[in-house]
């Protein structure tokens, strides 16, 4: 009869161990990288689905010069509520910026829904509906309705001025509690002047000890160099504010420079229109 030692047991015990470290790992493995590919073309399906519903904006509209920024809040998202578009309308250019509520694929569906819409009616030369401004090539002015949405900034010869409404009209969907219809109204818009669109995920990220960010304030000491370099240089600055450079909301900025002269450019051709990039990226 053969006694086994305790060196033996020691042995047998230690392979066992090995054995199932190593099943273990190479299980992990495994689903570390199944889970890898299905982020991957996840992320594929949400850029396929942003150059469909999103399209990307000119850097040239008729005499404004324009750069824009989309940052999605999950690091694995692509777009999400957020929206921007453009369109040529006669003689001027007309834009939308919004927030839809929620998130998720239900909030793409819907940003979908109103950018075609606005797509649609953007080139009518019809009264201005919805959260949408208008700026006319021939004169130093931009006409704006705002529907619940946070107000554009102006910055004229380094004064940031917020462009709030008298008459503000309720957010979409909510016009049956409106009394009237409201007109746009008018704000000087000059040339060298710049103009600031964004969602409520830039002015609502909070830095480490949980203040909002200062938009208006940052935006006032940001160079006035051209439209590129000002949205790189807030989105740059916001990221920085943020512990880990995490938002906590989608955020996405519009910046439209009006330049000296009215010239259209080539890549500015009635009856198109524009959205946001992927998540990140300027232009």
């Amino acid at each position: 009869m053969v006694r086994t030692s305790l060196t033996d047991l020691k042995h047998s015990f230690q392979l066992t161990t090995l054995v199932l470290i190593s099943v273990f790992v190479t299980l992990f493995a495994h689903r570390r990288e199944r889970h890898e590919k299905e982020l991957t073309q996840l992320r594929s399906v949400a850029e396929a689905a942003q150059q469909v519903v999103l399209r990307p904006l000119p850097r040239r509209i008729g005499p404004l010069r324009i750069a824009s920024v989309y940052l999605a809040a999950e690091a694995e998202a692509q777009i999400g509520g957020d929206l921007f578009a453009a369109a040529r309308a006669g003689q001027g250019t007309r834009f939308i910026v919004g927030d839809v509520r929620g998130k998720g694929l239900g909030a793409i569906g819907d940003a979908a829904l109103l950018l075609g819409a606005f797509r649609s009616a953007a080139h009518r030369q019809a009264d201005l509906t919805a959260s949408v401004l208008d700026i006319p090539d021939d004169a130093p002015v931009v006409h704006l309705i705002n529907c619940g949405h946070p107000p554009p900034l102006l910055l004229h010869k380094g004064q940031v001025t917020s462009l709030e409404v008298s008459d503000p009209a309720p957010p979409l969907g909510l016009e049956e509690f409106a009394a009237a219809p409201s007109a746009a109204e008018t704000f000087p818009f000059e040339p060298g002047d710049f103009l600031l669109l964004y969602t409520d995920g830039v002015i609502e990220a909070r830095d480490g000890s949980g203040a909002f960010y200062p938009l208006a304030q940052r935006m006032g000491t940001v160079p006035e160099d051209d439209a590129q370099g000002f949205v790189r240089h807030l989105q740059e600055d916001l990221l920085a504010y943020t512990p880990g450079g995490h938002l906590g909301d989608d955020a996405a900025m519009v910046a439209i420079e009006r330049g000296l002269t009215a010239r259209t450019s080539a890549v500015s051709v009635a009856g198109d229109c524009w959205g946001p990039r992927p998540s990140g990226s300027t232009r």
